[in-house]
């Protein structure tokens, strides 16, 4: 099903941050009470303080969000769990993949950007028994959490619990939504590297979108989303180092919008890097006519010109050694 790219269980498992980023823990109820933390449970037992405010829209309550994030335990400065050196956190899903019930609650008050300071009883925690030997029982945890990202698949998810016939019946705007969301999933993997999950994303992007139109400007809608989806298959499978892919979804593009010189670019990115230098020349001269001072575009063609000089070059020397010996003096 569509859903999150998760990668983790935000819990108790996470690993020890080497060095106390946390205010002292004297007493999180002390802490509370002297800063007026707002309550967001209704009966004391998720508490929240913002330290930095976001922007836009509260997350979504079927979002999949990227945070940062680390956990303490009342007297202790260093956090039990925290994901705070991480480059890129995964995706997890509201529901799914965040364990504690006053996280969640917490995230849905929260916006991009926001950095939020929370106080949950054991009810909304780790319960009674806690989770030996990490947390005690009874016990109270404090989470600070920024939240980096989110992505609202809410539709997505939707989408793919139906039938192949019920899919087929949903409408258009409802399945360019889909589609959407499923390239921002690959989008965001692909600014992880993580290149096989982002094509795999796009590539479902395409298939939500391969359905038949009932009038031109439908087709329009479907082929101005699809154009989207192609061009990142073609840059992602060039990530890869599979150019004939690459080629391959480059000329997809091109099928519906011939002078689109990115999806030139990318063609000739694909040839170059199979030695067709003749067809990489070809689409990036064209994608020159169309953008003449597009940089990459000129630095492409005279990465060409170089290589093709050295592959002349190496031509020129295997031939000279092949009719050596007919030239030698017996």
């Amino acid at each position: 099903r569509g859903g999150a790219a998760s990668e983790a269980r935000l819990g108790p498992q996470g690993r020890p941050h080497p060095a106390g980023q946390a205010p002292a823990a004297s007493s999180f109820w002390c802490l509370a009470r002297t800063r007026g933390l707002r309550d967001l449970s209704g009966d004391g037992g998720v508490l929240k303080e913002e330290l930095r405010p976001g922007s836009g829209q509260a997350v979504p309550p079927a979002a999949s969000v990227a945070v940062k994030y680390s956990g303490y335990l009342e007297h202790w400065d260093e956090p039990f769990c925290t994901n705070y050196y991480s480059k890129f956190p995964g995706l997890m899903k509201l529901g799914k993949d965040i364990t504690l019930g006053g996280l969640e609650i917490g995230l849905l008050t929260m916006k991009k950007g926001e950095v939020a300071r929370f106080v949950f009883t054991p009810d909304y925690a780790y319960g009674r028994q806690g989770c030996p030997p990490l947390i005690p029982p009874d016990a109270t945890v404090m989470f600070e959490v920024e939240v980096l990202d989110f992505l609202d698949s809410d539709e997505s998810d939707t989408f793919f619990q139906l039938t192949a016939e019920q899919q087929d019946t949903f409408p258009l705007q409802k399945v360019l939504k889909v589609a959407d969301t499923e390239r921002e999933f690959g989008n965001y993997l692909y600014r992880k590297r993580h290149f096989e999950g982002a094509k795999d994303r796009y590539k479902r992007a395409v298939s939500i979108l391969g359905r038949s139109p009932s009038s031109e400007a439908e087709q329009c809608q479907i082929n101005a989303s699809k154009l989207l989806v192609l061009l990142n298959l073609s840059l992602t499978y060039l990530k890869l180092e599979r150019p004939a892919q690459a080629l391959a979804y480059g000329e997809k593009a091109l099928e519906i919008d011939q002078r689109n010189a990115k999806a030139l670019f990318r063609c000739g990115q694909a040839c170059l890097c199979m030695t067709e230098y003749e067809k990489a020349r070809d689409f990036l001269v064209r994608a020159q006519h169309i953008q003449p001072f597009n940089h990459d575009i000129n630095n492409e063609l005279k990465k060409l010109a170089s290589c093709y000089k050295d592959y002349m070059e190496k031509e020129k020397e295997m031939c000279c050694r092949m009719f050596a010996p007919l030239n030698s003096s017996s």
